[in-house]
Parts: C-alpha cells; structure tokens; sequence
C-alpha cells in the first residue's frame, strides 16, 4: 500500500480520487530552453509527499536539484546546468562545468585528480599514454534514454514505483570501452531515491575502472551548527587545509581553502553503509546508503566558501590520493572484457526532529557494536 499524507492508500482509493495519477505524483520529460542549458534534456519526478528531483538526461543520467518539502537538498554550483557539448575532460576544467546537483557521478575508467598515465593495455603502439583530467570524462556524457513512468507493483498491486533508465557509453577507439546502465526508482510516498548502476566493459581489452558519488548537500540542510552523522571514527584529513572541528559546519566565509577528509566507514549486518548531513535547527537532513563491497572508501568535502557553501559525501572505489596511489597500491582495478560491476545508492530527506534522532541513534549503535570510537560533533580529524 501507499504511505501518502498520514494514511495508507490502496491503488483502487486514489485511483477512485484523481483523473489521473499525475494529479499526485508522476515523472516528466522536459527539455530546457534558454542560455547555456538550452537542448538539455530532464526528467522531472514528484513523489507526492513533497520529494521532488530532476534527472539530468544528457549529465551522464546524475541528479540535479532536490527538494523536500519546499526546501532544496542539493548545492547547485555558479556554473549551473550547461550541455554536454560545453564539457571539457582536460585538467581540472571539470569544475566549468560542474552543476552541483544531489548526485554527480564520477568515473568511469578515472576519478579525483589526473594526470598522464599508461595506456599499453589498449594494444595501440600510438597511444601508450593517456592523459586523465579531474574526476574524468562521465560528466559531460548524454544518455540514451531506455524509458521511464509510474509502475504498480506487488500481490496486491498496490504498490507504486516512479522509475527511469538510461544508458551510458564512454568509449574510444584504441580506448575505453565502458558502459554504464541506470535504473533511478522512488516509491510514491517516498521520501528518497535509489540508483542501481551496471558498468560493463564492451571493449576486447581489459581497462581500468574508477567510480566516485559525488553527492552535494547544500543551504539549508549545510548551515550553521549543522553536523555530519557518520557509524566511523574521527576522519583522516587528505587536504591542505583543515579544521579541529570538522564535523560541525560554520557559517559561509569568503576566504574558505577546501577540505577533504576520509572516513573508514562501518557497515551493517547487510553490507550497507548509512551517511548524513544533519541540520537539527531547521530539523532537516540529507542520507545516503550504499554498498560497502563496492565503494569501500569515502570523503567528505567540505567546502563553506561563499556561494560556494557545499558538503559532498562521496563513496568511492579508490582513496582520495586518486589513480596513481591506487596503482601503486595494486589497488587500481581493471575490468576484464564483458565483466561487470554492480552499484547501489539510495540518497534522500530526514524530516524533524524525530527522523534525524532515529537515524543519529543507529549510527552510534552500529559504531559501539564495532567498538569504534565516535567523535562528537566537536572533534577533528587527524592531519
């Protein structure tokens, strides 16, 4: 049944109610039509219990803004929504065309800072090196839309499901040969969304294989005394800069350097790790869940410049120190011709009061039944 306003809705009773289902929730195809973004195409979905969120078709299938309840969840960079056609891989010029967005998937055969790195696997005497640019190409790829809609589901049929699939290639000759495939589901009612990727490598080569969730909150859920709610100890600073405090967030500042730090996070007895950004002052937060197996590294970014006000948990494949750490390591993977990885991330609100303490609750019994040592919000990472 669906949970929907404080009761609980069979399909028969809102069907009954409305002309048609869209009337309460639904997913829309829009294309937007003026600046920068003019072609881009977007799939608006509504769950009917205020969770809003857009699809960034032609952004590699990603997560642009969110909204509960009226209020946004994710950051949404100065450059904004731009085409595909605009992306440049090289450098660091990622961030000109960086949205933001609630989910910015980094990958698929790089992630984190680049730099010139062997190519031979590709068997092509003219092209033994390949120059990777910050977080890699996956970003500025469009998807080929598989479908999308409202399915009932479960005996009875009165569970309801919002979707969407996708499909993305990132491929070269005498190169990467990846694709990835999308399903993106919310439940009417729901308050989150879940992203189940597949990454195959076509190719008739091995090739390298990289994935980052760059997951952005922003105002107002990252303000003031708001905090981060992780099952770790205190984190390991990887930056430049750092702050004794780490875990609770400070209000904007015009001179902010980045900071980056890991987290050795604890999972459950399903393998699945829960991360939040908690703001109890305006009893509002944004969690994600994720597989441990696959993604068994994360950092948290933490930048409070002005305009540039943004906390990203990121679950990763690789520690921050990127490629080149990873294949000095051994820690660099490769994926076989035809062999596949499987990823899970679910990402969505904490309303009130009630929410955040039951979610806060289960982090600190899943870091005592560890016995790791929990932080308060008031300690830093080691740098």
């Amino acid at each position: 049944m669906v949970d929907l306003w404080g009761r609980r809705w069979t399909k028969d009773e809102l069907l009954a109610r409305v002309g048609r289902l869209e009337q309460i929730a639904g997913v829309q195809l829009v294309e937007a039509g003026d600046g920068a973004e003019r072609g881009v195409r977007l799939l608006l979905l509504r769950t009917g219990a205020g969770f809003d969120f857009e699809i960034l078709v032609d952004r590699g299938f990603d997560v642009g803004r969110a909204w509960a309840d009226g209020r946004p969840l994710a950051w949404w960079s100065p450059v904004g929504l731009t085409g595909p056609w605009f992306h440049d891989a090289s450098g660091i010029e990622w961030f000109r065309g960086f949205p933001g967005g609630l989910v910015s998937t980094c990958g698929l055969d790089h992630t984190l800072l680049g730099g010139v790195d062997d190519a031979t696997v590709f068997n092509y005497p003219h092209r033994t090196t390949e120059a990777y640019g910050l977080h890699g190409r996956y970003t500025g790829l469009p998807a080929r839309l598989a479908g999308y809609g409202l399915t009932w589901r479960g005996t009875p049929a009165d569970e309801c499901v919002l979707w969407a699939e996708a499909e993305v290639l990132q491929t070269a000759v005498f190169g990467e040969q990846l694709t990835l495939t999308r399903r993106i589901e919310a439940d009417l009612g729901g308050r989150s969304l879940r992203i189940a990727d597949t990454v195959t490598n076509t190719g008739p080569t091995p090739c390298p294989h990289m994935l980052l969730y760059h997951c952005n909150v922003g105002f107002p859920v990252v303000d003031d005394g708001a905090e981060l709610v992780y099952p770790a100890p205190a984190g390991t600073c990887v930056s430049e800069a750092s702050s004794p405090c780490y875990r609770r967030l400070e209000t904007p500042s015009a001179g902010f350097v980045e900071e980056c730090y890991e987290h050795d996070m604890a999972a459950d007895g399903d393998g699945m790790v829960s991360a939040a950004i908690v703001n109890r002052a305006a009893q509002i937060g944004v969690f994600q869940r994720y597989e441990r197996a696959g993604l068994p590294h994360h950092i948290t970014w933490r930048q409070l410049g002005s305009g540039t006000y943004v906390v990203a948990m990121e679950p990763s494949t690789n520690r921050d120190a990127g490629r080149f750490d990873a294949r000095s390591r051994g820690e660099l993977q490769h994926l076989a011709p035809g062999e596949q990885r499987q990823y899970r991330l679910e990402i969505g609100a904490l309303l009130g009061h009630d929410a955040i303490d039951a979610f806060a609750a289960e982090a600190a019994e899943l870091t005592a039944t560890f016995g790791i040592p929990t932080p308060a919000a008031t300690t830093g990472g080691s740098t």
